[in-house]
């Protein structure tokens, strides 16, 4: 069975949920997540600068991750195993500003988010995983920062049960020491 790509914009401005080309058949399945070609027929505008993988056990939580200078639009999908995916706008212009929205990204679903510059990324990861990333700019450690994962402002509604409860959470050094909201917005006042 083959499956052509499949885009829909969600309510926050340039975050597109895709289902990529698929063919399935008796060897198993053929999967395309990106297409230059394709992608610009659907006026999406996206260039790979570079492509990167994260290996993750169940538990393990990064967010709320962006770049402050050189801002990252990424295309991000789970290639194996399952991750509860957000994604939060800072732009401050943006009517959707401060809002989050969840994608449930799993190895079997295939589908992907691009996610637009100016935005939050982070995932829960419900089962041992491997996330894609596509990025359209190269990653700046000096430039890299981030919100807290259980910011209140923010308020992210993380299915925290389904990894035994907050106690088994699984965080980087770097993600206990992030930002609050407040801060963010007192040092950069959004995007």
């Amino acid at each position: 069975m083959i499956k052509p790509f499949e885009f829909k914009q969600t309510k926050i401005e340039g975050l597109i949920e895709i289902n990529p080309f698929n063919a399935d058949d008796v060897r198993g399945c053929f999967t395309k997540d990106y297409s230059k070609e394709i992608f610009e027929q659907n006026n999406i505008e996206y260039n790979l600068a570079e492509v990167f993988y994260t290996t993750s056990h169940k538990g393990v939580i990064r967010a709320l991750h962006f770049q402050r200078v050189k801002q990252q639009p990424k295309l991000v999908r789970c290639i194996y195993g399952h991750v509860f995916d957000v994604v939060v706008d800072l732009r401050k212009d943006s009517k959707t500003f401060k809002q989050w929205l969840s994608f449930d990204l799993t190895g079997d679903n295939k589908k992907e988010i691009l996610i637009p510059a100016g935005c939050a990324h982070g995932y829960l990861v419900l089962e041992h995983s491997i996330v894609s990333y596509k990025c359209a700019e190269k990653f700046y450690g000096e430039y890299d920062d981030g919100i807290l994962w259980d910011d209140l402002d923010i308020n992210v509604k993380w299915p925290l049960e389904l990894v035994g409860g907050k106690e088994n959470v699984i965080l980087a050094e770097k993600d206990k020491n992030l930002q609050s909201f407040a801060e963010f917005m007192s040092k950069y006042g959004g995007f």
